[in-house]
């Protein structure tokens, strides 16, 4: 991460899945970062080495809270936090076909993992980044987020909980500019990746169009290096090019 200022430290949050474990193993191998923080909901043993692992409950305020508080007393500062979270089916939860599957408890699930959870890990863990140089806040979002972009409906809940997510990341980015202007924050697509929220899918991916999750990491993490200070607030897609609203 030649963007960043060497010595900080990257916290992955969702380090449990296809993604956010990519982006663990990635990190953990660039020397100018101090180390890694993997944070999930079953956290790994400690290594001792440059990935430490803990628990995080993206659908649970206090563990979030307690996550972050544990944070505070790193000896070098944080430059870089991803929520690589998400959820598109879960148990009961299906994606939508049709208005008249739309259901109550799913929709708020659906905005209680994709938009409400990295909302309160960004209330949380935005005071603990670097106070000044270049840090970046990023979430993972998806394209079918975007309003602009949505030409075949459906998937009700995980498009209206990742376009929340993405004005969120919009507001952050607004009241951020005022006291830290370099941080950035962003949404990223990191494209249909092999993993298991994208597996009930797969069939109606062209092959060349199914990552793996290390090639979505490697991408999403060039992206984020190569981020410009009038980019946050945007969502981008692992090529590096802005999604719309």
């Amino acid at each position: 991460m030649r963007s960043l200022e060497p010595g900080g430290w990257a916290v992955v949050v969702g380090a449990g899945g296809g993604i956010g474990g990519a982006l663990v193993a990635r990190l953990a191998e660039d020397a100018d970062m101090a180390g890694v923080i993997a944070l999930s909901r079953r956290p790994g043993p400690a290594s001792g080495g440059r990935v430490h692992a803990d628990a995080i409950d993206i659908g649970d305020p206090t563990s979030i809270e307690r996550a972050a508080a544990r944070l505070a007393g790193l000896a070098a500062p944080i430059r870089l936090v991803i929520v690589a979270t998400g959820m598109l089916h879960d148990g009961q939860i299906q994606p939508e076909k049709s208005y008249r599957a739309l259901d109550a408890d799913a929709l708020l699930e659906s905005y209680r993992i994709n938009a409400v959870g990295p909302a309160l890990v960004a209330r949380h863990m935005l005071p603990l980044l670097a106070p000044s140089g270049r840090s970046v806040f990023a979430a993972l979002s998806a394209r079918v987020g975007s309003i602009g972009d949505n030409r075949s409906g459906g998937w009700h809940g995980y498009r209206a909980s990742k376009a929340a997510l993405n004005m969120i990341l919009r507001n952050l980015a607004i009241e951020t500019r005022r006291r830290t202007p370099e941080l950035i924050c962003v949404g990223l697509h990191p494209g249909t990746v092999e993993t298991g929220l994208s597996r009930p899918f797969q069939r109606n991916v062209p092959g060349p169009q199914l990552f793996t999750p290390e090639f979505s990491a490697a991408r999403l993490l060039a992206v984020i290096d190569g981020l410009r200070p009038e980019q946050s607030g945007s969502v981008l897609d692992w090529q590096g090019e802005t999604v719309p609203p």
